[in-house]
């Protein structure tokens, strides 16, 4: 097996990657929390940690992947304030939280299949959880790393920086954070500022309410990843992935919790997914740049002129490092429209070629090349570039320029369906969906030929342009006109 390098945000560089366990990973993602539907940059993480888990395959390991999804406990919003996001929405509905995260599972059920994401081997839920959060948490309490106070208990973050650097996945030091902390709810009940909750006191309020040995309440929010990342992978696993957001406090945090119930890191690997911009600017709804995911399948965004495939907007996401930040602009999911397209019609042509005697070219040297590419920190960029190569050897092929015998000819198209299809996961629009194309376009066509028989070249010429604008040409020959 070809060595696989990947850059762990925890050193901050690219390493060499051998799991615990010869041919075994145990994965860990942080999923969705069910208070809204997920956003596009949230649509971006899934996308790219759906990647990994293909290229972990491709290359022949068994792997447990783990994505959890937050259906209870308090979140921590860019203010720095414990909000229960999920009670605060189910007021707003006048719904119970119950509704309200099945309503938005079945939402993000959907994205997945549309999106053609894998389903992960486990999809754990915190309220599923509740018993294995609080023997975490009791463990850290035998351990000295916590602290109860009414009803609510702390982790105990100098206690733990007299055993644990404390800093050592974001960077970021206590002294510095103190300047950015504001007045929190409770902060009084802390000990020291840096403090996180484990477990909060229940107020009167509050629509989700457990038992707990410290009364009722509900848990904090890190915690529910080091009770389901350790019950399912063990104390110590191989990659933990998610967000670039979430690097601090949520994975800074659990690294403490783990360390301070079990005495080790979570994860010998740490993967984050960078950020996605709209238009040059952060996504947000404040800026008039937010999207769903389905409004841009719905042509329903005012961002966007027409609606877009799902497989076309996967192929765009895959057409940045799942480290770099992703600008999504009209004029580049517009070019990804057509570097897919000359994907799929490489595909189509592969069917047409004929098998020669001898070969001109070795296929090894691009089976190469797409491992080489996966094993690279899995830089799908490069790996698509491969692809276009391997789309212009198609061409030659079909037009007598390049010769493969039989078996390089069943190799490059093994290889080619298997990196298009199994690795990148790109699927070809569903043909329901070019049935009712070719109805309106049998249509548009006859009209523009009647435009043309009748001289009207300005209404020929506009049916064409409108058609390139929405990513359809038009092509004149003897034999009539045709569309692609």
């Amino acid at each position: 097996m070809q060595k696989l390098h990947i850059y762990n945000s925890l050193s901050g560089k690219k390493e060499e990657f051998i799991p615990l366990v010869p041919g075994k990973i145990g994965m860990y993602v942080c999923g969705p929390t069910l208070y809204s539907e997920p956003h596009m940059g949230n649509m971006r993480t899934f996308i790219n940690f759906d990647f990994i888990y293909r290229c972990l395959l491709h290359l022949g390991y068994d792997v447990k992947y783990v994505r959890n999804i937050t259906d209870a406990g308090h979140i921590t919003n860019s203010a720095g304030q414990e909000v229960d996001s999920i009670g605060k929405v189910a007021k707003a509905e006048q719904l119970q939280s119950l509704e309200i995260v099945y309503k938005y599972n079945v939402k993000f059920q959907t994205l997945q299949q549309l999106y053609n994401l894998l389903p992960p081997s486990i999809e754990p839920t915190a309220t599923s959880h509740i018993q294995e959060q609080i023997e975490a948490i009791e463990k850290i309490l035998s351990n000295g790393y916590a602290y109860v106070t009414n009803g609510s208990v702390y982790f105990d973050v100098r206690a733990y920086m007299n055993d644990y650097p404390y800093g050592t996945l974001s960077g970021r030091k206590v002294d510095e954070l103190e300047a950015e902390t504001r007045t929190l709810q409770s902060q009084g009940e802390k000990r020291f500022f840096a403090d996180f909750a484990l477990w909060k006191k229940a107020h009167a309020e509050d629509m989700q309410i457990w038992r707990s040995p410290w009364g009722d309440g509900n848990p904090g929010w890190h915690i529910e990843c080091t009770a389901m990342s350790t019950k399912y992978l063990g104390k110590s696993f191989d990659i933990h992935g998610g967000g670039m957001d979430l690097k601090f406090p949520h994975h800074e945090d659990e690294i403490a919790q783990n360390c301070g119930a079990f005495g080790c890191n979570p994860a010998r690997f740490w993967l984050h997914a960078n950020m996605l911009n709209v238009n040059g600017q952060k996504m947000s709804k404040s800026l008039g740049n937010f999207f769903l995911p389905k409004e841009i399948i719905e042509g329903s965004s005012p961002l966007f002129d027409k609606p877009y495939s799902p497989s076309v907007v996967r192929f765009f996401m895959l057409q940045s490092h799942y480290r770099s930040t992703l600008d999504f602009t009209k004029e580049a999911i517009n070019a990804s429209e057509k570097g897919f397209e000359r994907l799929m019609e490489g595909m189509s042509l592969m069917e047409k070629i004929e098998p020669s005697q001898s070969s001109s070219f070795l296929v090894s040297d691009i089976i190469k090349a797409t491992s080489d590419a996966i094993c690279d920190d899995f830089n799908a960029p490069i790996l698509i570039a491969t692809l276009f190569d391997v789309v212009k050897h198609v061409h030659l092929l079909c037009d007598g320029k390049e010769q493969l015998t039989q078996e390089d000819l069943n190799l490059l198209k093994s290889i080619f369906t298997n990196m298009v299809h199994g690795v990148l996961g790109i699927e070809p629009v569903k043909k329901e969906e070019n049935k009712r194309l070719e109805g309106v376009m049998e249509v548009i066509v006859a009209l523009r030929q009647q435009a043309r028989e009748q001289k009207n070249w300005n209404m020929s010429d506009m049916i064409r342009e409108g058609l390139e604008k929405a990513g359809i040409q038009i092509k004149d020959n003897k034999e009539g006109t045709s569309w692609t």
